[in-house]
């Protein structure tokens, strides 16, 4: 009886062993993963700090105004009306989910003027060239 309780102990060690070993090894590789994108480029930086300026991400706040295209302008501002509408508090609704609809607004406009911003430069640095 105790030759098999002995043989169990030392299979649970050697599988929670490689798990444990696994699971490292995995954490490593997402660290260096992430380590990577940090320095991808210009792109990512300009998404990561227009997310912690507002504290929303874009796909974000695309869910709460409930668009899947952020460069829709007439969707957007549609959507945005009647979440603001409904969500008044003088309607019965709440100031928090308000807030949240106008941080989601802001985070695409913002998106937008970078978007507009970029093809503007973009377009003088052709026009230079020429």
């Amino acid at each position: 009886m105790a030759k098999y309780l002995a043989q169990i102990i030392v299979t649970g060690a050697q599988i929670l062993g490689r798990a444990f070993a696994k699971a490292v090894q995995n954490e490593i590789q997402a660290s260096q993963h992430a380590a990577r994108s940090r320095q991808t480029g210009q792109v990512n930086n300009n998404d990561a700090a227009a997310t912690s300026l507002s504290g929303i991400s874009l796909q974000e706040a695309k869910q709460i105004l409930n668009v899947s295209d952020h460069r829709n302008v007439e969707t957007i501002t549609k959507n945005y009306e009647h979440l603001f509408k409904v969500n008044d508090k003088l309607n019965g609704g709440s100031f928090y989910l308000q807030s949240k609809v106008v941080r989601a607004k802001e985070r695409i406009d913002q998106e937008l003027q970078t978007t507009e911003a970029n093809s503007s430069n973009s377009s003088r640095n052709v026009e230079e060239k020429q």
